[in-house]
């Protein structure tokens, strides 16, 4: 009776161990949670247009900041019918196996679906970042001016351009299409060329090849909110001090909250700490 009893404690005990092992092997193919934070303000809009979704799964974590424009609330809309649109597809997909053809479907379908909603791309128009991360590889995708940036050895390294008219401007004058003078007069310009929302959109600023990540390294997403008003030194400094993402994140809203600036537009930002 007592060695029967011994075998089925030793058989539990290696089923208990069986399933540590299991754990922690989750554990480092990425299903344990990230260091993610997150933070939003209205500034002083009247509305909050800016949207914000991270999801984390055993196969990788996806995050989607939308920043809306329009009348009403034609922005709030746009943004919101993007990020849940992204989450849609992210859930019904697996979309590591292909990241370009998740983001394409993303955005296109995200596109149909603000028209659907709004109609005329003058009531609704949102700017919108992606960021799949898995494996330690960063894989993005944006329209619009949504900065996406990595923070790694104390700098802030933006890896996105963005649809403004300064950096089409800059484009063209790289490929021999306009003038430098023509180039230097448009440099100011932040005005979007391109958006969701839009009849006929078609241009996703994609990932040349996926971003190495490395132990210690912030991704962050961020409206222009953030970096128009306190630029990427500000930022930097928040990055650099202890804490962890959400309180990182939360400090950052603060620095635009406290900033002596009367036009504060809505200021949203994601972390995530590899």
């Amino acid at each position: 009776m007592g060695e029967a009893y011994c075998g089925i404690a030793v058989l539990a005990a290696l089923i208990l161990l069986l399933e540590i092992i299991k754990l922690w092997g989750g554990r480092e193919k990425g299903s344990l949670l990230p260091d993610v934070g997150t933070c939003m303000t209205i500034g002083s809009r009247e509305v909050q247009e800016d949207q914000l979704a991270c999801m984390n799964t055993d196969a990788g974590m996806m995050a989607v900041l939308a920043d809306g424009a329009g009348k009403t609330y034609g922005g709030r809309i746009a943004a919101r019918t993007a990020v849940e649109t992204f989450q849609d597809i992210f859930g019904d997909y697996n979309a590591f196996n292909n990241p370009q053809y998740y983001f394409r479907k993303a955005f296109q379908c995200a596109n149909r679906e603000i028209l659907k909603a709004l109609g005329d791309e003058n009531r609704g128009t949102a700017s919108v970042g992606c960021a799949l991360i898995r494996s330690g590889y960063l894989y993005y995708a944006l329209v619009g001016n949504v900065k996406i940036g990595v923070f790694r050895e104390e700098t802030l390294v933006p890896v996105s351009a963005g649809h403004t008219v300064a950096v089409m401007a800059e484009k063209k004058f790289k490929e021999g299409k306009i003038s430098r003078q023509d180039t230097l007069s448009l440099l100011e310009n932040q005005r979007l060329y391109n958006y969701l929302g839009k009849d006929g959109f078609r241009d996703i600023e994609f990932f040349d090849a996926p971003v190495r990540l490395l132990k210690g390294d912030i991704v962050i997403l961020m409206s222009d909110g953030i970096y128009e008003l306190l630029g990427f030194r500000e930022v930097e400094e928040v990055l650099r001090e202890r804490g962890n993402c959400q309180e990182k994140a939360l400090q950052i809203i603060e620095k635009v909250n406290c900033n002596a600036s009367e036009n504060k537009d809505n200021a949203s930002v994601v972390l995530i700490g590899i």
